[in-house]
């Protein structure tokens, strides 16, 4: 697979690769594989949230503020 960049993001990509002592090849594959990842992940959750809201598991606004507001004032 071949893949082209931006003259800039190139740029970035070789200085990563230098201060890392990796090849640009290898900062690449270890960024897609992390994105995939990611992305696998968060779509599972949303999924498992979805599918708790489909079973009417919910929390309501107002519960979510009171909540938010005791996190917050306990720091």
């Amino acid at each position: 697979m071949e893949i082209s960049f931006a003259a800039e993001l190139e740029a970035k990509l070789n200085r990563i690769a230098s201060q890392t002592g990796k090849g640009a090849s290898q900062v690449v594959q270890e960024l897609v594989a992390n994105y995939l990842d990611h992305d696998e992940w968060f779509r599972q959750e949303v999924e498992k949230g979805l599918a708790s809201l489909d079973q009417g598991k919910s929390v309501s606004h107002e519960e979510v503020r009171r909540q938010m507001e005791r996190i917050l004032s306990s720091k």
